[in-house]
């Protein structure tokens, strides 16, 4: 997936500079903004609550199916992305645009200064984004049934975020990073909800 942004500018830049600009802050124009890049960049944004260290109570499950919309896109290969006219003409709304993405952009900033290209070439090949998409789903999955307001969404949740940046910085690091954290928390899910249910066996 190769990017066709400005290669001399950063990431969090251009984000800012959409972010403060006069378009309609949709999930679509986000999507017109950033190109092929838009995959990883919403994948980003949508994952970025369920990220967050706090229950949601299951309120970010309509992220998440969307997440794995994008995703199964990125494995079947297209170029560009679509998503249903209700969600790709749906403001993001002032809670999002006003708090989320700036500090969204402060995290990405983060990662920048530390994070530089490496294995670069391998985000450019469409086989090795296919397999990132089907990651992507999986951790999504993982994120999604988690049991409400236990927090277990948060490291599947934020392991696809990490993921969905490197693909922006073409970081083999930062994906590895992303990757870890990812199946660490589909262990712990795995892990709990198997001891949960051995629990309620011994129950009845």
């Amino acid at each position: 997936m190769t990017a066709d942004r400005d290669a001399s500018r950063e990431f969090s830049e251009e984000l800012g500079d959409w972010l403060r600009g006069d378009t309609p802050k949709t999930l679509g124009e986000l999507g017109d903004a950033f190109g092929e890049k838009s995959f990883a960049v919403t994948i980003l944004m949508l994952m970025f609550v369920p990220a967050l260290p706090l229950p949601t109570g299951g309120i970010t499950h309509v992220f998440e199916v969307i997440t794995v919309l994008v995703a199964l896109q990125m494995v079947l290969g297209r170029r560009t992305l679509w998503l249903p006219r209700r969600f790709k003409e749906r403001e993001l709304g002032k809670s999002i645009t006003g708090k989320a993405v700036p500090f969204i952009i402060r995290r990405v900033q983060w990662f920048e200064k530390r994070s530089r290209p490496r294995l670069a070439a391998l985000f450019g090949q469409r086989w090795f984004i296919r397999i990132l998409g089907l990651v992507i789903i999986v951790l999504t999955a993982g994120a999604a049934l988690a049991p409400p307001f236990s927090g277990l969404d948060t490291l599947p949740a934020l392991g696809a975020v990490t993921i969905s940046l490197a693909i922006i910085l073409e970081d083999a690091v930062v994906l590895g990073i992303g990757a870890l954290i990812g199946t660490g928390g589909i262990v712990l899910i795995i892990t709990i909800g198997a001891a949960l249910a051995h629990y309620l066996r011994g129950l009845f």
